[in-house]
């Protein structure tokens, strides 16, 4: 919930920007909202604010659902954006692959502050929270599950639903590392969480440090769980989604694509290495060697 309501205010700063923009005013009535009001105000977070196309329509949902909640009390008669399309594109899902997060982990590193920042990302690669998650965890949430292991059961910061996750030993090691840190400790956190602006910014460092090549940010780690721990390794999308703390399946099925996409890379390279015209090259090269 408060998540969502963080959303809403950064939207109406926005709109506030925008009408001090486009129309010299900090105001405007409620019957001058119009569907042109809509396309311009998406013209200007795109060219004057430079936010991608799907940022942009998530702040242009926002603005509908404020003007039905004026429709619902009677301050308007209808939705003057109703018409409004509100289309996403779809994203590429980028999530590290097995080598990529072996590499992370086994990577010795002498600044403290990368190693924490490292051992917190990877600690949400095997649990699947997003950064509001991992930052709100206290010893508390750590409890006994009923298979008699050690669990971490919470609700979502975002969606308020139910996230319980069994601490693989992975998760677990990195728990009992920072057991006794002093800033955990004081804060009575899990663990030494510093900001998001921060832990992205180090994580930059770390992917430079590692070889990475993907744009590293902390999100990755809940798409690295949902993917490459998880999904690829046979767990039911159904044990998957819940951990995620997903409403929804179908929101889950964007990481079955995923791995679904990377199977068929693999069975296509795989194809082509036993299909008939590369069997006399195979032979070919084994009979000059």
């Amino acid at each position: 919930m408060l998540a969502t309501t963080r959303h809403y205010r950064v939207t109406e700063g926005k709109v506030r920007t925008f009408l001090k923009h486009q129309y010299s005013r900090s105001d405007i009535p409620l019957n001058q909202l119009n569907h042109r009001f809509a396309t311009e105000f998406e013209h200007f977070l795109k060219t004057e604010q430079g936010l991608d196309h799907n940022t942009v329509m998530g702040h242009l949902k926002y603005l509908k659902k404020v003007a039905n909640i004026a429709v619902t009390y009677d301050w308007l008669d209808k939705n003057p954006f109703q018409n409004f399309r509100c289309s996403t594109r779809e994203v590429p899902c980028e999530f590290l692959t097995a080598e990529e997060l072996a590499r992370l982990a086994e990577k010795s590193l002498s600044m403290r502050r990368l190693a924490e920042v490292r051992d917190i990302f990877i600690f949400s690669c095997y649990t699947g929270y997003a950064y509001s998650d991992v930052l709100k965890l206290t010893p508390d949430h750590v409890l006994t599950g009923i298979d008699g292991e050690k669990w971490i059961m919470t609700r979502r910061n975002k969606t308020d639903t139910k996230s319980n996750v069994p601490l693989l030993p992975q998760a677990m090691a990195i728990l009992n590392k920072y057991a006794q840190d002093p800033e955990a400790v004081a804060a009575s956190k899990l663990l030494p969480v510093k900001s998001n602006q921060k832990i992205n910014a180090y994580l930059k460092e770390l992917a430079d440090l590692c070889e990475i090549k993907k744009p590293l940010t902390f999100h990755i780690a809940r798409h690295t769980f949902a993917t490459t721990v998880t999904l690829t390794n046979g767990v039911p999308i159904e044990t998957v989604s819940a951990m995620l703390g997903h409403r929804n399946l179908r929101t889950t099925q964007i990481y079955a694509k995923v791995v679904e996409h990377k199977v068929s890379e693999d069975m296509k390279r795989l194809r082509e290495r036993l299909s008939p015209a590369a069997a006399p090259a195979e032979a070919m090269h084994k009979l000059r060697a």
